[in-house]
């Protein structure tokens, strides 16, 4: 086969693959076996592997693909971390995304049940976004690194109410969120107007 058309035909397996991992993380979660992603794919356990090196490779993939999708389309093409404000409202987008991207709410719902998961994906999400924000926003607060590690296991919190337990109502979340503020000394009344500002959900 021709390398361009063999380059394309591996692209093409390997987001089959990608897609299908992603569809048993919303069905099963990050505990899936490769047995359970090879019937899902309708391959073998040897095809996955001869795209991706281990499973969990694939599932870790397949998780880092879907929710960075739904971060572009909650920051609508700002860029992240521009201001305190858009970090806010991308915030606020992804508590909302149960109808406009339920593959990736029913995805949330099976991996953020383990804890260290969920604060891992909030650090990564938005430590440095929130740093950007927070120095664009004049705000400097001593300490930042461990502020930031307890915010992340507020938003943690957060998203495990929303798509976990199911707790929380979007409104609830975007209270909560403005209450976490409190972390970087940001004022109640900021806090209040940064989570309460119109909120309007790109297209899906």
């Amino acid at each position: 086969m021709h390398g361009g058309r063999q380059a394309a035909y591996t692209a093409r397996n390997r987001a089959a693959l990608i897609l299908a991992a992603q569809e048993v993380l919303a069905d099963i979660g990050l505990d899936a076996t490769i047995e359970q992603l090879a019937a899902h794919a309708q391959v073998s356990p040897r095809t996955i592997y001869n795209y991706f090196e281990t499973k969990d490779a694939l599932l870790s993939l397949a998780f880092e693909q879907i929710w960075q999708e739904g971060v572009h389309w909650a920051y609508d093409g700002r860029p992240p971390g521009e201001d305190f404000q858009t970090v806010m409202t991308t915030a606020r987008r992804l508590f909302r995304i149960r109808n406009v991207r339920p593959l990736l709410a029913r995805v949330l719902r099976n991996t953020m049940k383990n804890p260290a998961f969920a604060i891992d994906l909030a650090w990564s999400a938005g430590a440095s976004a929130f740093t950007r924000a927070a120095q664009t926003s004049g705000i400097s607060v001593a300490d930042a690194e461990r502020r930031l590690y307890l915010f992340a296991q507020c938003y943690a919190g957060i998203l495990q109410g929303l798509f976990v337990s199911e707790e929380l109502s979007p409104e609830d979340a975007d209270v909560l969120l403005g209450i976490s503020l409190s972390l970087f000394e940001v004022p109640r009344a900021q806090a209040e107007k940064l989570t309460s500002a119109p909120l309007v959900l790109p297209a899906g």
